[in-house]
């Protein structure tokens, strides 16, 4: 992801690190998400956003957090997200669900690893729980453009949040399901039957990318095509101890059984952008100059981890050297 500064069209600047935002709408969707509008205290444009963009919220000393816009990226007025509560996460989704109408929060420029392919001749999206949130993002733009699309959605009854207005922009487009048999009866024949030159975004949890995912690979879809992008991902395990050299400096670093790689490389005072600490973002990507890394993340493909690692949740066996 580009740490580059984006300006929406009619000339609005950039919001930084540590600008705020204020909150002007916060409302329930469904029992467990929470949707939250913010603006620029003075009404003005903000930075434009490809779909599929997040921005980075402050919620707390130390802890920051990333959420998917849902909004149209065009001269935008507002940016909103939908959040859903997380009782075992770190703490973020709860600070949010106890955002207000008038509350002041800092936010880091929208960023995007997960755009639409402009020349996809299809568009063919898959989204489970709260990873419809930049799917829908992705629904507008199409409509915008006029670009060809079908939507699979699958929730728990009661908890799909957008449903409504999806359903209102998408009509026949849009494929609703409650239960994972439900949802592979409608999507493994899609799967099979796309038109040339389709494109597959899938965003939900860790297991239903990776079976969409392997779904595609066995009906024959080039990796290029299939685009993902988890929520959420799966714990941590420890690991065996290894050493991480900084090419650089030539500084080699111990990496305990119980710490991440990049816990001992901020601990060591190295300068490593972050976010989500999850594997799913990218904030953390880091060159790979010699060695083996054990990769654990949701991002990199086959072809990127033969030269990069996000040590947030990657380990690797005996030696890494970083270009760091």
């Amino acid at each position: 992801m580009s740490d580059a500064r984006v300006t929406g069209r009619s000339g609005a600047p950039p919001i930084a690190a540590d600008d705020e935002l204020t909150v002007t709408r916060a409302a329930a969707l469904c029992p467990d998400v929470r949707e939250i509008v913010l603006a620029r205290p003075d009404g003005g444009v903000l930075p434009s956003f490809a779909p599929g963009s997040h921005i980075g919220l402050h919620c707390g000393p130390g802890l920051r957090n990333s959420y998917s816009l849902t909004g149209d990226g065009l001269d935008p007025r507002h940016y909103a997200i939908s959040v859903r509560l997380d009782p075992a996460g770190r703490g973020g989704s709860r600070w949010v669900h106890g955002l207000r109408p008038g509350d002041r929060v800092r936010a880091d420029p929208p960023r995007s690893a997960f755009a639409p392919v402009a020349t996809a001749g299809h568009h063919l999206l898959v989204a489970g729980g709260i990873g419809v949130t930049p799917l829908l993002a992705h629904v507008r733009a199409a409509l915008t453009w006029g670009r060809s699309f079908q939507l699979h959605y699958a929730h728990r009854p009661g908890h799909g949040a957008h449903l409504d207005e999806l359903r209102a922009l998408c009509g026949d487009r849009l494929r609703v399901a409650h239960s994972a048999t439900a949802l592979w009866a409608a999507l493994g024949p899609a799967l099979r039957r796309q038109p040339l030159g389709t494109h597959l975004y899938v965003c939900g949890p860790a297991t239903l990318n990776e079976a969409v995912t392997a779904a595609a690979a066995a009906a024959g879809w080039p990796e290029q095509r299939v685009h993902t992008e988890a929520f959420t991902a799966p714990p941590v395990a420890p690991g065996t101890p290894f050493t991480v050299r900084l090419a650089r400096s030539g500084r080699e670093l111990p990496v305990g059984a119980e710490q991440t790689m990049l816990d001992a490389l901020l601990a060591a005072g190295a300068a490593v952008p972050n976010l989500c600490r999850q594997g799913v973002c990218g904030e953390c990507r880091l060159p790979v100059r010699a060695g083996r890394a054990e990769h654990r993340d949701s991002l990199l493909t086959a072809d990127e981890r033969d030269t990069a690692v996000l040590p947030c949740v990657s380990r690797a066996t005996g030696r890494l050297e970083l270009e760091l």
